[in-house]
């Protein structure tokens, strides 16, 4: 019988430590792939102004997903180059598209196609604009772009009388921003008042990168462990089978 338990211990020790490499092997996966997916799919930005406050504040660290400019959709955040607007990296909020007529402001609101717009990200008590924005119809092709803070955001409202009328080509747009990731804020509240004129933009992959860093990191943690312990457990039960008088059992 003791030699019986003690193949049977074995077998045990095996088994744990070929399940600890596989959960290490696997955790290992999911945690670089994670990582490289991430740098591959996302841009991280450091914003040197509060334009988009109280959405982003000066010093923010953001996530920006890289995507063509065709995408973008009304309510985005997005990081753009505009030579006209000093030719470095911006971030301001999609208001309108090509096509679409806006304005500001009706009982203080901004509209687009003659829709107000309930703008929940804007500072508690600030109207859509300080100036007034006369209307104007978006080119197509180009992007109406506000800060969210709107008092001293030099967007779109500070080109009105160049070509455009202070829109931007689509193809200026880099990234569009999903996250503050310092500090850690999360996820971009979705801009629900957009939604009358329209579908929003899903949120990229960035939820489903950071679950895979987890678990990977969780696996290989778990594993690396498990793997001592099961061959000291199995080395254990040995050492006390081979201890034991005869007949005991």
């Amino acid at each position: 019988m003791s030699g019986t338990t003690g193949r049977t211990d074995e077998g045990r020790g095996r088994l744990g430590s070929t399940l600890s490499g596989l959960a290490v092997a696997l955790g290992c996966v999911l945690f670089l792939g994670g990582f490289a997916w991430g740098a591959f799919v996302y841009q991280p930005y450091t914003v040197p102004t509060d334009s988009m406050a109280p959405t982003i504040t000066a010093g923010d660290r953001i996530l920006a997903e890289r995507i063509d400019g065709a995408a973008i959709k009304r309510g985005d955040v997005v990081v753009f180059r505009q030579k006209a607007w000093g030719d470095m990296p911006m971030v301001k909020r999609v208001v309108a598209v090509g096509g679409d007529k806006v304005a500001c402001c009706t009982g203080g609101k901004l509209t687009v196609n003659g829709k107000k717009i309930d703008e929940a990200y804007l500072p508690e008590g600030q109207d859509a604009e300080a100036m007034g924005i006369p209307e104007i119809t978006v080119p197509d092709g180009r992007l109406f772009l506000l800060g969210d803070e709107r008092s001293g955001s030099l967007d779109s409202t500070a080109h009105l009388t160049e070509a455009g009328s202070g829109t931007v080509p689509r193809n200026s747009v880099d990234a569009r921003v999903d996250a503050v990731v310092w500090p850690m804020d999360g996820m971009l509240a979705r801009p629900t008042g957009f939604e009358t004129l329209g579908s929003l933009s899903s949120p990229g992959p960035l939820r489903l990168i950071t679950a895979a860093i987890i678990v990977g990191a969780v696996l290989v943690l778990g594993g690396g462990a498990y793997g001592p312990i099961a061959q000291r457990m199995a080395t254990r039960r040995r050492s006390t089978m081979a201890t034991e008088p005869a007949g005991a059992r």
